[in-house]
């Protein structure tokens, strides 16, 4: 499956139901064991946060967002680099990263188009050695440009190459800004991306009564966290791109003051286009705050959350994402008539529900279920087996550095990894084993899980690395050059930054200095078995 999965011969759907061919057939697992992985409670939660998620682009919701905090930031590109990171890493704690990336980048086109115009023009084509046929992004000159053609003719060959240089820089960064916030955006919420609903599937499946990792407590650690990479990673790409110098500030482009004006006007023509907020999606909005605050408060361990209303271990973060967007099919999307109800002779405004079961159908990404459900029936499998125990063992090289380093050396290895393989395929491969190499050294092991499950989203260096990369590549003004050159210190900058994480807050939240009593119960079940097993084998054989 691992090589199926890295290689994609077959589709990664397809792979992912091989356990329940095989595991049965096999004599691994009982059929009774296998099909129920693949609907456990992660993948309803993850089947909530996509329909609320098309609920939020069903009504347009996610680019009034976008083009509001746009208008906030302003439009120098040291700021506007910034707005698009804060913009793409906010929506995709609820949205597809990919989705995401494919909303914000016409946005960055349309404003990069009125700062700059036409950057496929015969200065970057001759001096910086851009290729235009390799591009699929066609853009037109505003008429700033067109009425600078004069002003332009006054310039030296050298100026006016290192204004086409500098804007083809500018470009490359919103490209690169985008794809990268929206992977660092997913890491904050379980809900974001598919490896931190793996997380806490596997946690389920090897420790059941490991309550600790929830909605609430993810969000407490796994927010801040992607805030501080948020800011290094903008403070990197800016240096790089976007005229931010070595003592933070902004290289001053005095001749940019027209397109910038013209960019600011492009932005605000847009937000005007889409009207006042209507009834539709006001209701949206809240239902997305509520969504948000009621997952955020059922358990969040600091303070005792509103579970405590209902029996213990009963309600669960499915349980509230599923009532949530049930309402979404009931609850009207135009303002209902109250004369109606004292008058049935007056008219009533039409009943269409905020979201329909055929959009849901179409948008709700049902091969990512699966792989889900393939992972944790992999996971099953390698615990039932003892091939997470063998590995476990043969891992023992590591026990030999401190924990700290540990951390480093997994989650930079995991980062490797899934550069090469999709992030959801390599959580599922690597962390049965990163648990056991935990539970053997006497280390907590979610103090080893969440930096592994946390980098598998730090994939930055390739454009085959994460769809988001791949549509950012796809418009044709990145080399492979420019995102390994960016990517690997972001790698650097995200390995460092989960450490400190794990080792500080991290700590502190999941008690992670502490070898915990539900990882032992394990131990003890592990090694009772062992001893069963054996025992049976002597007895067998002697008679």
């Amino acid at each position: 499956m691992a090589v199926y999965w890295c290689t994609e011969a077959l589709p990664l759907a397809v792979t992912a139901l091989l356990p329940i061919c095989l595991f049965p057939t096999m004599g691994v697992l009982t059929s009774k064991k296998v099909c129920p992985q693949y609907f456990l409670e992660p993948n309803f939660l993850f089947f909530s946060g996509v329909v609320m998620a098309s609920a939020i682009e069903e009504w347009n919701v996610h680019r009034r967002i976008a083009l509001k905090v746009l208008n906030i930031v302003g439009v120098k590109p040291v700021w506007l680099i910034l707005g698009m990171m804060i913009t793409s890493s906010f929506l995709s704690m609820w949205l597809n990263n990919t989705a995401t990336t494919a909303m914000m980048l016409p946005i960055a086109n349309a404003i990069l188009e009125n700062l700059f115009g036409d950057l496929e023009n015969k200065y970057l084509a001759q001096d910086v050695g851009f290729t235009p046929e390799y591009s699929n992004v066609k853009v037109t000159a505003p008429a700033t440009m067109q009425e600078g053609a004069e002003r332009h003719d006054k310039r030296t060959p050298e100026e006016v190459r290192a204004e086409s240089e500098y804007q083809l820089k500018v470009w490359k960064g919103f490209l690169l800004c985008i794809p990268y916030a929206s992977s660092i955006g997913g890491t904050a919420t379980l809900t974001g991306t598919a490896p931190n609903l793996i997380l806490m599937g596997q946690l389920t499946s090897f420790f059941p009564d490991c309550d600790l990792v929830n909605f609430g407590s993810w969000f407490v650690f796994g927010f801040p966290l992607m805030v501080l990479f948020l800011l290094l990673g903008w403070l990197w790409i800016s240096f790089l791109y976007g005229g931010l110098n070595a003592r933070l500030c902004v290289r001053k482009q005095d001749w940019q003051a027209d397109a910038e004006r013209k960019a600011k006007a492009v932005i605000d023509e847009d937000y005007k286009k889409l009207g006042p907020m209507n009834f539709a999606e006001g209701a949206i909005t809240f239902f997305f705050i509520l969504f948000a605050v009621l997952l955020f408060t059922r358990d969040p361990k600091f303070f005792p959350g509103w579970s405590i209303f209902f029996n213990k271990g009963y309600v669960s973060d499915a349980v509230t994402g599923v009532v949530i967007i049930s309402l979404l099919f009931v609850f009207p999307s135009q303002k209902p008539s109250l004369s109606w109800w004292f008058d049935f002779h007056s008219t009533n405004t039409q009943y269409i529900p905020l979201l329909s079961w055929k959009k849901v159908q179409g948008s709700v990404s049902w091969n990512i279920i699966l792989l889900l459900g393939g992972g944790f029936a992999m996971a099953k499998g390698c615990e039932e087996s003892g091939l997470a125990s063998w590995l476990g063992t043969h891992l023992q090289p590591i026990a030999r550095v401190p924990p700290p380093v540990a951390v480093i050396l997994i989650t930079a290895f995991v980062a490797c990894f899934t550069e090469f393989a999709s992030n959801t395929a390599t959580i599922i491969i690597l962390l049965p084993i990163i648990t056991e190499l935990a539970i053997n050294i006497k280390v907590n092991p979610l103090y080893f899980m969440i930096p592994a499950t946390t980098g598998c989203s730090f994939a930055f260096m390739l454009p085959v690395s994460t769809p988001p990369n791949s549509i950012a590549f796809a418009s044709g003004h990145l080399m492979v050059k420019d995102m390994v050159k960016t990517g690997f210190m972001m790698n650097i900058l995200g390995i460092l930054t989960v450490s400190l994480a794990v080792n500080t807050w991290g700590t502190y939240m999941f008690g992670l200095s502490t070898y915990p009593d539900w990882a032992q119960s394990l131990n003890v079940t592990s090694t009772t078995t062992d001893v069963y097993n054996l025992t049976t084998s002597y007895l067998n054989a002697t008679a």
